[in-house]
């Protein structure tokens, strides 16, 4: 029997619908209604960078204009209704989903210990206890409020002191917890101290099987079509061999079944769905017309060649690239509208100056830049302004650049 079909356009709509891009971006943003959107995506990621608003915030924004950053703070720090842990990078997550970190405590464990071992500044396995006493005598802390006798490196990853890796390491483990940030600095706390007891490691025993079980089936029903790989880099706990044993066995029980769908260059790719999801794709709504400014680190855009093959965009944050080899720009936002992504725009908040500035929008080859468009531009860009809380907009000469 031929396996069902979804063109391409099905294909962009039912991804957007499942990360929460497709319908009119309005609804609550704070309290329950974040955290139902956060439970939604299934994770936000957090990042330093800060050109406009920092990523979690875009990504919070572009779906939810109401949302300013005191909410995801609130929700985080006093509510205590997130957890801050790894997927592929650090972020946010529901404290529902707590329970299933376990495996990826263990796994840690074993992984950073191995890893880090080789760095210039060892030791670090020798200041757990010295680490972990500090905190229980003195409450939560941040990397500078330990090993204060050592000698600091750039602070960068590769050259952490000792006791700041003791510190990530407890955390990526599961010892310590996350409680809240300063500027964007960590401050840890121990586990048992946040956590309910019955949740926190060594008080629950971890069962690899219904993690592996519970994180195929909840990064399936936030991906809305995927491959087995798909399904395993959503959270980068399960390996691709655990995937893969759990397709085969999902696909036998009936909870899924393999669909093909199409790329946005014609080519197809079998992937596998709930049952049914095609009659989903074909009820769902157009997308709102209107142009959004999406974070680099948006979920829909987390996996590049996915989105690339979605809907034929290429985007690499070029945040690492020596100046003169960039392409765009530092730090460049992909521009939503409707179900296509049509360009980027390099734009920068100048706090000094209390404006947004426009440096360039690059189109892509296949967008016509009408008049109208413009307007919808800036009619995004003056919400974006007032989100980011600054007066006014200023537009580079010659902004508006050939496609590339």
């Amino acid at each position: 029997m031929a396996l069902q079909r979804l063109d391409n356009r099905a294909a962009r709509a039912l991804f957007m619908d499942h990360h929460a891009l497709l319908e009119q971006p309005m609804g609550g943003s704070r309290g329950s209604d974040l955290l139902q959107l956060i439970h939604r995506l299934g994770f936000v990621q957090l990042d330093s960078i800060n050109t406009v608003a920092r990523a979690h915030d875009m990504i919070l924004y572009a779906r939810r204009p109401s949302y300013r950053a005191p909410h995801l703070k609130r929700l985080y720090e006093r509510d205590r209704a997130l957890f801050e842990h790894w997927t592929h990078d650090a972020a946010v997550l529901p404290m529902d989903f707590y329970r299933h970190w376990h495996l990826r405590f263990l796994r840690d464990a074993d992984m950073l210990k191995a890893r880090w071992k080789n760095w210039r500044r060892d030791g670090f396995e020798q200041k757990f206890d010295t680490v972990l006493q500090h905190i229980r005598d003195h409450g939560p802390v941040g990397s500078s409020d330990v090993g204060k006798d050592e000698k600091k490196g750039s602070g960068g990853w590769w050259d952490w002191h000792p006791s700041k890796t003791a510190l990530e390491y407890l955390w990526r483990s599961g010892a310590l917890t996350v409680v809240g940030r300063d500027g964007f600095q960590k401050r840890y706390d121990l586990t048992e101290r946040v956590i309910e007891a019955q949740l926190c490691p060594g008080n629950m025993q971890c069962d690899a099987d219904e993690t592996v079980d519970w994180l195929c089936n909840a990064a399936l029903d936030r991906l809305g079509f995927a491959t087995s790989g798909e399904l395993a880099a959503f959270w980068d706990t399960v390996t691709t061999t655990e995937a893969r044993a759990w397709c085969e066995q999902a696909l036998i029980q009936g909870n899924i079944e393999e669909i093909v769908i199409e790329y946005r260059n014609g080519k197809e790719r079998k992937v596998f769905a709930r049952p049914g999801i095609g009659d989903k794709a074909a009820a769902l709504p157009a997308a709102p017309g209107r142009i959004r400014v999406l974070s680099p680190f948006d979920p829909m855009l987390r996996d590049r060649n996915r989105a690339e093959r979605l809907f034929g965009f290429h985007y690499r944050i070029e945040v690492f690239v020596p100046e003169p080899k960039r392409i765009y720009g530092y730090y460049v936002f992909p521009l939503l509208e409707g179900d296509r992504l049509i360009g980027r725009i390099d734009m920068k908040a100048q706090r000094d100056r209390d404006l947004l500035h426009i440096r360039a929008v690059w189109p892509e080859r296949a967008i016509r830049w009408s008049a109208a468009r413009t307007r919808r531009l800036q009619a995004e860009l003056d919400r974006v302004r007032r989100f980011a809380g600054l007066a006014d907009i200023e537009f580079s000469q010659n902004w508006l650049k050939d496609p590339k």
